[in-house]
């Protein structure tokens, strides 16, 4: 078996993946390095008062049965079975207490819940089903006039020559038309990136929204009122990511699974270290040899190794490795971007806004395409899982909001962030800012590696670093793609066999979340 030490930069899922799968498969010794306080990166859980906030929401669900089945080796599901390839789990009822603990999930037992996916879209002060549902509600929502203008665009798509794609405004309009794309997608795209989307890359639609259409929505749509029900089937093998209806999820949060992870790794002989910010990456050849950082005391430390892992930013990566990079190299990374990240956590005693019933409603999340607003997104975390929330009669919601690190809203103080925040979901009806108990504000940096400023040159960049043989980019802001959770697992998964096969070769790792097919038909219009 393969020997040596691994100096892994970061503790969030990709970074504490490489670390479990070098202990699993090989004698290699894991290091970990991280920045700040905290494990699992923005797969984390806040703890605020005894109340917990997932930043971004985390469904724990994928395509990739290895990922599924490692995040259930670490937390087992309430009840499953696996037949014919695909996983199947039956959530078992459980009885939600009238005020859930806080206790330290180290200590508390380890479960998954299966949870019942539902997003909405509010817009025009209306919920519609996201990804739109083609119902009598939508239609009713929507307004005559308007319903008549998507359903002729869409047509007028579907039927004349496509657009070639070069930006994320052609390839949605492809899939959906100019109307639809004016109506539901277009104000919270820009909100998320601070850019028009005639100016994002198209690969970002080929990574994200992948194979959905309106004609895929369309068939699941009549697959899930006609077709036969698979009762309990968790695997949706067949069904498009952002259809999907059922995830699992930790009890206490995406960082009850990370923090244990951590706990394994370090059983295991593995070594994390806090707050030590790495700054330079000292190469020699065609190999790195150490990296140094300077610890919470301002003193400078070095880690030398046989294999390295990076998840920090390519910016910060690139800025840190000595002797000089090239000029043109500098360049580009210089002129990658990044969209940062707030949450503003409101405790209220309740929301205006029900289900038609007149019940609490039940999202995990809602898209507020509102253009009034700045607002992107709102979580209701009481429906991720009930032991996120103290008091089961509070409404515990968290508001997303999307910036730079230069916005005056991220300079704002909490307390002015949060006063703001109230007033925005108070102006479009969700609630009554008299009903806000509490609040607590959460900013994450480089939350969205950005898909323009100098990203069309990055090939300049993985031509580089590809050259250290010993040098593994992973996960998102290692390798600056918006992947999902399981996609940045993927990938040190990939390094690690990489390593322990002997392959220096780095295309396997590129090639995850990457969508072939769709850069087939780019290159062949």
């Amino acid at each position: 078996m393969k020997q040596g030490t691994a100096i892994i930069i970061g503790a969030g899922p990709a970074g504490l993946t490489a670390a479990i799968e070098l202990e699993r498969r090989s004698c290699i010794k894991p290091i970990l390095i991280e920045a700040s306080q905290e494990i699992g990166g923005i797969s984390r859980t806040i703890r605020y008062k005894g109340n917990r906030m997932d930043i971004g929401g985390h469904r724990f669900f994928s395509k990739s049965d290895r990922v599924m089945r490692w995040w259930l080796d670490l937390i087992p599901v309430e009840a499953g079975s696996s037949q014919d390839g695909e996983l199947r789990y039956q959530g078992q009822q459980r009885d939600v207490p009238a005020a859930a603990a806080a206790p330290d999930p180290q200590t508390e037992d380890l479960v998954m819940l299966v949870r019942q996916r539902k997003s909405r879209i509010y817009f025009l002060r209306r919920f519609f089903d996201y990804p739109i549902s083609l119902t009598a509600a939508t239609f009713k929502n929507m307004g005559l006039v308007r319903t008549v203008r998507c359903g002729a665009s869409y047509m007028r798509s579907a039927l004349l020559p496509q657009r070639e794609e070069r930006s994320l405004e052609d390839f949605i309009i492809n899939r959906f038309g100019k109307q639809l794309y004016l109506t539901f997608f277009k104000s919270y795209t820009e909100k998320v990136w601070g850019v028009p989307c005639h100016e994002i890359s198209a690969e970002w639609g080929a990574q994200r929204i992948k194979g959905l259409s309106l004609k895929g929505v369309a068939a699941h749509f009549l697959r899930k009122t006609f077709g036969p029900k698979r009762s309990g089937d968790i695997a949706q093998k067949k069904t498009e990511t952002s259809l999907i209806e059922k995830f699992l999820y930790p009890k206490f949060g995406p960082g009850q699974l990370w923090e244990h992870a951590a706990d394994l790794v370090c059983k295991g002989g593995g070594e994390i270290h806090f707050e030590i910010h790495i700054n330079r990456i000292n190469v020699e050849g065609n190999r790195v040899v150490s990296v140094e950082g300077l610890n919470q005391a301002g003193e400078r430390v070095t880690y030398g190794g046989d294999y390295f892992f990076s998840t920090m930013p390519v910016r910060d990566l690139i800025r840190a490795i000595s002797p000089q990079v090239p000029a043109e190299v500098a360049a580009v990374s210089e002129g990658l971007m990044y969209r940062d990240f707030i949450t503003v956590g409101l405790l209220a005693g309740k929301l205006t806004v029900t289900e038609k019933d007149g019940t609490p409603l039940k999202d995990n999340w809602i898209y507020i395409q509102e253009p009034d607003v700045v607002v992107g997104r709102l979580q209701i975390f009481n429906n991720w899982s009930p032991w996120l929330v103290s008091s089961q009669d509070k409404a515990w919601i968290g508001l997303e909001y999307f910036c730079n690190d230069t916005d005056p809203l991220w300079k704002l103080s909490d307390e002015e962030m949060a006063r703001f925040a109230i007033a925005e979901v108070a102006k479009i009806g969700i609630l009554k800012a008299e009903d806000v108990e509490d609040f607590h504000v959460v900013h994450v940096p480089k939350t969205y590696p950005a898909y323009f400023g100098s990203y069309d040159r990055f090939d300049v960049i993985r031509d580089y670093t590809d050259r250290f043989e010993n040098l593994f980019l992973v996960g998102r802001n290692g390798m600056h793609k918006y992947n999902n959770q399981d996609h940045s697992m993927l990938t040190a998964m990939a390094a690690v066999e990489n390593i322990v096969n002997g392959v220096t070769a780095k295309d396997n790792i590129w090639a995850i979340n990457t969508e072939m097919e769709y850069h087939e038909n780019k290159e062949t219009q």
